[in-house]
């Protein structure tokens, strides 16, 4: 696929771009990576430059961006620092990609089993909490309302919630947590970007704040996480379609 990753119809700052390029749109899954790289700059310095795209026209459905991700999702990374360019899709991929321009451990763990961990909960998140509020999302926003599609996915999105509260309450610990990886009270990590930039949208998603009122230790999470300067960066102004 590397060989012919550019057509006439790629966008020319895609092709030209000479570093790390992120193609995105400032959905959750977009502002995962926003986030992380917004991370990297403020510690590292890293620099890449952005394309940013509108879903709502199926962009990501044509040819030229299907050659660089077959399932037509936002984001992608390309990454020019290395011959032949090397496309990355998949958000918690992305992510965990990234890790290796986090050479101090950051953002990630050197210990082998704090590691695991953080894949543990990016994962979890990855396939048992974003297909629910993302199908929540789509049934709530559709013409032809289900109301059995949205108690479904309604119902799974906050079990799965309250996975998230079990694990920062340390209810089965007894220690609280303020992250989701690490020893202790955890450390800031992939983990929680991961999954941060679905979670925070819990209002919008439909969930009372009488609900939300059962999850206190996941909502002190959202808030100190949103505090975050890069986090503030990743999904503000600069990544907005105009």
């Amino acid at each position: 696929m590397s060989n012919q990753l550019y057509q006439d119809d790629t966008p020319a700052d895609v092709k030209n771009a000479k570093g790390l390029h992120l193609i995105t749109q400032s959905t959750p899954n977009g502002q995962k990576v926003q986030i992380f790289l917004e991370e990297l700059a403020d510690v590292y310095g890293t620099e890449w430059t952005t394309t940013l795209i509108n879903i709502s026209t199926n962009e990501q459905k044509k040819d030229w961006f299907l050659r660089l991700n077959p399932n037509g999702r936002i984001p992608v990374i390309v990454d020019n620092t290395v011959s032949p360019p090397f496309p990355v899709m998949e958000t918690s991929a992305e992510l965990l990609y990234l890790l290796k321009f986090d050479k101090d451990n950051k953002f990630g763990f050197a210990d082998e089993l704090d590691q695991n961990e953080l894949v543990q909960w990016l994962f979890f998140w990855h396939g048992s909490g974003a297909p629910y509020q993302g199908n929540l999302g789509f049934f709530k926003r559709a013409s032809e309302q289900l109301p059995f599609a949205i108690e479904r996915f309604r119902k799974e999105t906050y079990r799965v919630f309250g996975v998230l509260e079990i694990r920062l309450s340390g209810k089965y610990t007894g220690e609280p947590r303020e992250y989701l990886a690490g020893k202790g009270k955890g450390k800031y990590s992939i983990a929680d970007i991961g999954t941060w930039a679905w979670v925070k949208n819990y209002t919008f998603s439909g969930y009372t704040e009488e609900e939300m009122k059962e999850l206190p230790h996941l909502v002190k999470w959202v808030d100190r996480i949103a505090e975050r300067p890069a986090v503030k960066k990743g999904t503000g102004e600069k990544y907005k379609n105009k």
